[in-house]
């Protein structure tokens, strides 16, 4: 008889992106008993530096912030029970045209196989049953979300275990609010050009297309006070400025689309785990 537990294994690109895309569903499952894995693959120095020093001061010291975004990650992680942190600790490639995408270690440099052999081993550890991570486009074209969805794609080639794949998603309805939210809460908020307007209205999927709907409005409280813990980052958290209410309400369901599946659950489902238990 397998006693093995029911796994839940998230791959994400930075310290906060937990928080922000599987907050809930990391709160919701470690609640159900269901044993929670994240695998963080930067070390998120690129972000912003004590009392908000951008990366391109020169008072901005990357292995600091590094230091810095580890200890608010396991806070993070502490928050939302998260049972088991796993870091590859790759260096943060910062967003796409940057510099720091070219520094030799950053995670957008190094080989997808490498990466990917690193993360077949983890799959290897602990057999999860539901694998989350982003989409071949990293949501929004960051590199590093990119390279996370591809080092996790080759993984789970790399071994024999088929579990339930999910890319993180929003619905379009949801995009469409953002602007109006933004203003509401004081934003600089600037209407997008043309351009960025289309790019921004191609982000997410339209909502018939999304397979799964995950309700963790019960653990919004914990979803923000884990986002929270990112508190150097807090520039760079318009969620933040909501409020714990307003945020549940906003952020509330996590949406997810299925890419690999062997239990046939019907889709839309309401559950990471439907077929599995």
């Amino acid at each position: 008889m397998n006693d093995r537990p029911l796994t839940f294994m998230a791959v994400h690109a930075h310290p906060d992106d937990e928080a922000t895309g599987t907050g809930g569903v990391l709160a919701r499952y470690a609640a159900e008993g269901i044993r929670t894995v994240l695998v963080t693959c930067t070390d998120g120095r690129c972000g912003d530096g004590p009392g908000g020093v951008k990366p391109d001061d020169p008072e901005h010291d990357p292995a600091a912030v590094a230091l810095m975004r580890r200890q608010e990650l396991e806070t993070s992680c502490s928050i939302l029970k998260v049972s088991h942190l796993e870091t590859l600790d790759y260096a943060d490639s910062g967003m796409m045209g940057w510099p720091t995408n070219d520094a030799p270690g950053s995670f957008w440099q190094t080989p997808v196989e490498e990466g990917a052999a690193r993360l077949a081993e983890l799959l290897r550890r602990y057999q999860p049953d539901v694998v989350v991570t982003y989409d071949e486009n990293g949501f929004y074209g960051h590199p590093d979300h990119i390279q996370a969805n591809r080092i996790t794609m080759t993984a789970l080639a790399m071994t024999t275990q088929r579990p339930k794949v999910y890319w993180t998603t929003a619905p379009r309805s949801m995009m469409q609010r953002f602007g109006e939210v933004m203003r509401e809460f004081g934003a600089d908020w600037q209407e997008p050009d043309p351009a960025e307007a289309a790019a921004m209205a191609e982000i997410g999927l339209p909502d018939e297309d999304i397979t799964t709907w995950v309700d963790t409005t019960a653990f919004g409280s914990q979803k923000f006070d884990a986002l929270a813990a990112h508190a150097s980052q807090g520039d760079n958290i318009f969620f933040l400025k909501m409020g714990q209410k307003r945020f549940t309400e906003l952020m509330g369901v996590e949406t997810f689309v299925r890419v690999q599946d062997t239990t046939g659950a019907a889709v839309p489902e309401n559950d990471l785990f439907a077929g599995l238990r």
